[in-house]
């Protein structure tokens, strides 16, 4: 993969960004949100928001650092609303009670909390304590513990985007890269239009995943190597910081078109590339036209990335 295969210069560096469902896809703007949902008889469903964020309504949520905290955390519950929503369409047995619907929001954040912490913070720093009195040095023992856990989570999405219907989703999540490109390069939306860019994007989540995971590294590394019980309660507590730290410079990342942002984002486009990505069907990039129009606004600037 060379640098020309990605088109690094837009003309237009979007905030918008997207996010694949089933059979579906997500769209966030400046000022909606909107999810276009494709039913099993072909139909287009779209659904479109106002955005409401704690950003929008208190300057405080805009202050750098505690944005990417409070982005994280609003992205994650609109991603699982979003999906919720999209299986209403495919699944008969879905209950619409709001209260229902809100308790199964919560259950599915506290299993996604606990799954992240099991696979991604007890696990490796367990597997790396076993090479504690070998290595003396806390920050190799911290790099250690960050390669193992780069490791489990190249196994586990690698793994997952083998079964049939996460695959199914990550062409969702190829349509959106493809659909935005497009769009960022000036290009007017159409399906021919959209089919001739990549669905590798430099600006995605998976790059966010794998800048978070070097920057803990680096912030794991100050609180040394302490016993298992107190190192594992300091990841789970510093994983706000994490976040908000890799946030801003994801940030300056985002905006910049030299070479090395690229080869900063370049592990996350090869994640992209072997498995969370996939060739859309004209079908599923008609999805992310409609999901991608639907939040734009009259002003081009407004979703212009600052």
């Amino acid at each position: 993969m060379k640098i020309k295969d990605i088109k690094r210069v837009p003309k237009h560096i979007t905030t918008i960004g997207g996010q694949a469902l089933i059979e579906g896809i997500l769209m966030r703007g400046p000022e909606d949100v909107a999810i276009a949902v494709r039913q099993e008889n072909g139909e287009i469903v779209l659904k479109k928001e106002k955005l409401n964020t704690l950003g929008m309504r208190y300057k405080f949520f805009r202050l750098p650092f505690i944005r990417g905290i409070v982005s994280l955390i609003e992205s994650l519950i609109f991603g699982i609303e979003a999906l919720m929503y999209s299986a209403e369409f495919f699944d008969e047995s879905f209950e619409e009670e709001e209260k229902k619907k809100d308790a199964e929001i919560v259950f599915t954040l506290l299993i996604a909390l606990i799954l992240t912490i099991v696979l991604f913070v007890l696990l490796p720093s367990l597997i790396t304590n076993i090479f504690s009195k070998t290595v003396k040095s806390s920050f190799a023992m911290n790099l250690l513990e960050g390669l193992v856990r780069i490791g489990i989570f190249l196994i586990y999405v690698i793994s997952v985007s083998k079964m049939e219907d996460v695959g199914r989703v990550f062409e969702y999540h190829g349509a959106e890269h493809k659909t935005i490109h497009c769009y960022e390069n000036g290009e007017e939306l159409t399906v021919e239009n959209v089919k001739k860019y990549p669905t590798l994007h430099p600006r995605c989540g998976t790059s966010f995943l794998f800048m978070v995971m070097i920057v803990s590294i680096f912030v794991f590394s100050f609180f040394g190597w302490p016993n298992p019980l107190k190192r594992i309660l300091i990841r789970i507590l510093m994983l706000p910081v994490v976040a908000g730290i890799s946030y801003e410079i994801n940030r300056l990342i985002g905006k910049s078109n030299s070479k090395l942002a690229y080869y900063i984002s370049y592990p996350g486009l090869i994640l992209q590339k072997i498995a969370t990505t996939k060739e859309p069907d004209e079908v599923q990039i008609e999805v992310a036209i409609e999901a991608l129009k639907a939040v734009l606004t009259e002003n081009k600037e407004d979703d212009l990335w600052t």
